[in-house]
């Protein structure tokens, strides 16, 4: 009697994992979080108010944006002794929670708003502070700062002095710093003596970590994109101070910045660009 054959049996094939050669990393897929600029919308001015209501829809209609950050004069709520100052700051938080619906914001202090803290803190909380910037998991700190008159608070340099080198940094406060080629009107920069102070304060260790520091109040848009000041080669740094009706010129020059936030792997890059 013949015997029946047994079929072979299928031997199970495991996939090998290539191993990249030696000196070929992977590529890291970059990701970007969208964020926009506002600086010196001075509502309760002129015709700020409109230029505001009009500006600020198109930045949340363009792109995916995840932040606001307001730079200060936000408001002119130290005209006329303040006596109308809840009525602005009350128009510039209307529009802005109408308009950014759940999108995250925070509202630097400037110098229309110095002589009416208590009622910036009451619509648009604390004059500086630290928060996680959105869409980071807490690995980029923005950091907002006071220097409404001109000088930096106490409170404002000890946070810069806690810095470290565990995170990156975008800095916004409302008076621009004395950096080398600005080409900003001197009355509307800080001193060197307050500029130094800033750059100074932030640890050594943390200085490479500064990504891009925002600045306004100068009514005019200006960039400087590398050696700000010594020991700072990688940070970028801006002036927009063109979102209301204040000393910015007609025919299209009042705006805000569009602004990208961009990481590959633990390296992070910001750029900013006018928008109309």
């Amino acid at each position: 009697m013949m015997k029946r054959r047994t079929g072979a049996k299928r031997k199970r094939v495991v996939p090998v994992r290539r191993k990249a050669a030696p000196g070929v990393k992977r590529r890291i897929k970059a990701q970007t979080v969208e964020f926009a600029v506002f600086g010196d919308s001075h509502v309760g001015y002129g015709n700020s108010l409109s230029i505001f209501r009009s500006l600020l829809p198109k930045a949340v209609s363009s792109g995916n944006k995840r932040f606001f950050i307001f730079g200060g004069d936000n408001t002119q709520a130290g005209a006329d002794h303040g006596n109308n100052a809840g009525t602005y700051y009350k128009e510039f938080k209307d529009t802005v929670t109408s308009t950014l619906g759940s999108i995250p914001y925070k509202a630097s202090i400037g110098n229309w708003e110095a002589s009416t803290r208590s009622l910036f803190t009451q619509y648009l909380g604390p004059v500086a502070g630290q928060m996680n910037f959105p869409g980071t998991q807490g690995k980029v700190k923005y950091v907002w700062l006071d220097c409404a008159l001109g000088q930096f608070t106490p409170a404002s340099l000890n946070l810069l002095r806690n810095l470290d080198d565990k995170h990156s940094y975008i800095i916004d406060f409302h008076w621009p710093l004395r950096v080398q080629g600005i080409t900003v009107d001197s009355s509307h920069v800080l001193s060197a003596a307050e500029t130094s102070k800033f750059f100074t304060a932030i640890p050594p260790k943390a200085r490479e970590k500064v990504l891009a520091i925002f600045t306004h109040h100068a009514h005019k848009f200006y960039r400087k994109l590398n050696n700000i000041y010594p020991g700072y080669t990688k940070t970028k740094f801006f002036v927009t101070g063109c979102s209301g009706d204040y000393k910015c010129k007609p025919g299209g020059n009042m705006g805000y910045y569009n602004a990208t936030l961009t990481s590959s792997g633990s390296s992070y890059r910001v750029d900013a660009y006018i928008a109309h």
